[in-house]
């Protein structure tokens, strides 16, 4: 299914500050389409799920099991729930739901003790339990947010564990990709980001970089502060390929990932079928170092986060939204961090990894704002990533 570009980020701020009725409809939203997902690799893998032990992938049911555990561990087994982001992560918790079968939930699906290679050969439950897990785990989810105050602390895990779940189903559409698998998510036409200039002109702007509203907030973007931007002129859009290609033809640049020459033209694989390359497209899979070299060639640069987030907010006709877009900043905790509950979330990757802003087709709409900042190393060439850019 193709899904709309975003417009300001008020779905992400909806979901974000949104009470009891709205989380309801969006957890099981992100529920069905976590087993969707997971319906059409069981499809394309047959019996066993298997797939290769690849840095940026997991194993399938590995997957879907560890998004009903996260959700178990920090809302139905968690005694300080409702003191959000100053609950104790350490505070010792209730069995997991898989203890009567048997079965220690931590030592399979704990993603910070649980190491990556590793996942491919654990003991799981079979499909069926783990499908009956994911079943119970919502219905406990569901019970509770009903018996639960509209405060943003008593909401907080609910929406963390909502938003934990879309992250692990972008990375699902991410991995199909790879994977050449067919799970029915396209990204959207050209023609939704259409924007009549090519370039925008900020003038000196004077804002705040982060979060600054009632309501959710990853660790990350806490630390409010004031920023002073500009004058610049930057991209009205991401980079198309029209744009990056003469680059290729040259010699400067390896063929993107996913790209093959045909003939004069060139083709894209999506999702395991190759077909014409729309040229008006915006660039995708492209690693830092790819889109840093593009601007050394034509002579531009990456825009910083903060020139992108106060763009995007500032700017009519900036269009974001069709792929994550690299920034020249490095991903770094804003003024007085300090880390919230989920400790492995933020902390253990400042370490020099590029911030990401924007959103991608495959990205939930609740996530979609411009606040949000996304960090992966800079040679993953997986994600849906390409890049704007910013006049030296």
């Amino acid at each position: 299914m193709s899904q709309a570009l975003p417009g300001n980020g008020l779905e992400a701020d909806h979901a974000r500050q949104g009470g009891r009725d709205l989380l309801v409809r969006a957890l099981v939203d992100a529920r069905a389409r976590s087993l969707r997902l997971f319906a059409a690799f069981e499809a394309a893998l047959g019996p066993g799920l298997p797939v290769p032990c690849m840095p940026e992938i997991n194993p399938p049911l590995w997957e879907l099991g560890h998004v009903g555990w996260f959700a178990d561990w920090w809302i139905a087994r968690n005694p300080q729930r409702l003191r959000g982001a100053r609950a104790d992560p350490l505070a010792p918790r209730n069995p997991a739901r898989q203890a009567a079968r048997g079965l220690d939930a931590d030592a399979l699906y704990d993603s910070s003790a649980v190491a990556h290679d590793t996942r491919w050969h654990l003991d799981l439950p079979d499909t069926d339990a783990v499908r009956a897990d994911l079943a119970a785990s919502l219905r406990d989810t569901l019970a509770l947010l009903h018996q639960t105050d509209e405060t943003d602390d008593a909401l907080y895990f609910f929406r963390l564990a909502l938003f934990h779940e879309d992250m692990h189903a972008e990375a699902a559409v991410y991995m199909a990709q790879s994977l050449g698998i067919d799970v029915g998510e396209t990204p959207a036409a050209t023609a939704a980001a259409a924007t009549a200039a090519a370039t925008l002109h900020l003038p000196l702007t004077r804002g705040v970089l982060g979060h600054s509203n009632a309501g959710f907030a990853f660790d990350n973007e806490l630390g409010a502060h004031a920023v002073s931007v500009g004058p610049l002129e930057i991209d009205a859009r991401a980079l198309r390929w029209s744009q990056y290609l003469p680059l290729v033809e040259t010699g400067g640049a390896p063929v993107p990932r996913h790209l093959r020459r045909a003939g004069t033209g060139w083709e894209c694989c999506r999702f395991g079928r190759w077909q014409a390359l729309d040229l008006d497209a915006a660039t995708c899979h492209l690693s830092a170092a790819e889109a840093l070299a593009w601007c050394a060639w034509a002579g531009r640069r990456l825009p910083t986060e903060a020139e992108w987030e106060l763009a995007a907010r500032t700017l009519p006709g900036f269009a974001w939204g069709e792929v994550w877009e690299w920034t020249a900043s490095e991903f770094a905790p804003y003024p007085g961090f300090a880390p919230h509950p989920y400790r492995d979330y933020s902390q253990p990757w400042f370490d020099g990894r590029p911030v990401l802003k924007g959103a991608s087709f495959a990205t939930a709409a609740r996530l979609r704002h411009p606040v949000y900042r996304n960090f992966f190393p800079p040679a993953r060439n997986d994600i849906f990533a390409g890049f704007r850019s910013v006049a030296r």
